[in-house]
């Protein structure tokens, strides 16, 4: 009976040491592929000195996440279509994900790519403009001060990124509310849409078609709700066993497309908190309620009434979709 004892302590242990093994080089592949999310001055899209070609100010450093505080994360998606690697793009969506770490409620909020904003050192102009005058550290300083919300940290992504990550998942689950058509020959049909209505399981193409049609009659407002529909559907597709596994491999193919100012450790503190998150209603900015039509450089814009207004709007919203916390955001 000793040597059955001992035979079996000895595949316990041996079955142990793979465990630990695999778990580190798990932890090490983790680790490896977050690292390449944050990109150095030589592969960047947005280096230091297309701020300065601006004739602007770079953009002050954003403010510290200690881990306890509400974190503010400005995710940017952009049309780099007929771009340069170098040149800088226009953003097509800008959604503000705000985060209770301590209640473990979180917000999304679209920024209306048309609104009127007030861009330091350059006066107003659409919020879609600023990612490309001055890049993603000028856009989080814009939208904050905006926003009355402190904006620790971007993430952006392209065209090509987005398809990745949909793909890299094993495609999305959406209800397509109408048949979506829409041709250009502008990109050589490349980014047509052609949706069927219904629940469906949709690619990353399909996907990008989805949040991108806007040709109806609420434009902009339909598009930006189907944007924030689509994140929080993809938010809760990667709590899954199945994300946590393949976590590394979605990063790795996704990598060539993405920039970021988080850390490694950060993305891992968030992702551990995104885990336990609760993602409550979603809006954009500004509310209908406070939009009036302005014009600017004999284009239509989407103007606020009042920017105080809209920073009350915002933290009532937050408020009241953090029920257990009274404290104001950042």
């Amino acid at each position: 009976m000793r040597w059955i004892y001992k035979k079996w302590k000895m595949l316990l242990l041996t079955f142990t040491l793979i465990l630990v093994a695999g778990a580190g080089s798990y932890a090490w592949w983790l680790y490896d592929s977050l690292n390449s999310l944050s990109k150095d001055q030589q592969h960047t899209r947005f280096p230091a000195s297309s701020v300065a070609t601006m004739g602007t100010k770079p953009a002050p450093e954003p403010p510290k996440w200690e881990g306890e505080e509400r974190v503010n994360i400005l995710l940017l998606g952009a049309d780099t279509r007929g771009l340069q690697k170098t040149e800088s793009p226009r953003t097509d969506s800008m959604i503000i994900a705000s985060i209770n770490p301590l209640t473990k409620q979180a917000q999304l909020m679209s920024v209306m790519r048309d609104a009127v904003i007030d861009i330091p050192n350059m006066g107003q102009d659409r919020a879609n403009t600023v990612l490309q005058a001055g890049g993603p550290n000028l856009v989080m300083q814009t939208i904050g001060k905006w926003t009355g919300l402190d904006i620790q940290y971007y993430v952006y992504t392209d065209f090509e990124g987005f398809i990745a990550l949909i793909d890299a998942m094993g495609g999305i689950e959406m209800d397509v509310e109408k048949d979506m058509d829409y041709t250009s020959k502008a990109d050589k049909h490349q980014y047509d849409i052609h949706l069927k209505k219904g629940k469906q399981l949709l690619d990353g193409s399909s996907a990008l078609q989805y949040v991108r049609f806007r040709h109806d009659a609420l434009s902009d407002y339909s598009r930006t709700k189907r944007q924030r529909e689509m994140l929080g559907a993809v938010a809760q597709k990667m709590k899954s066993a199945w994300s946590i596994l393949t976590l590394p491999n979605l990063i790795h193919k996704m990598s060539p497309y993405v920039e970021t100012n988080l850390t490694a450790d950060d993305m891992i503190k968030l992702g551990m908190l995104g885990m336990q998150i609760n993602v409550g209603p979603s809006q954009q900015l500004p509310p209908t309620e406070l939009l009036v039509e302005k014009r600017i450089h004999n284009a239509a814009v989407l103007g606020v009434k009042s920017e105080e207004e809209l920073r009350m709007y915002i933290r009532q919203l937050l408020k009241e979709n953090d029920p257990a916390t009274s404290a104001a955001p950042h």
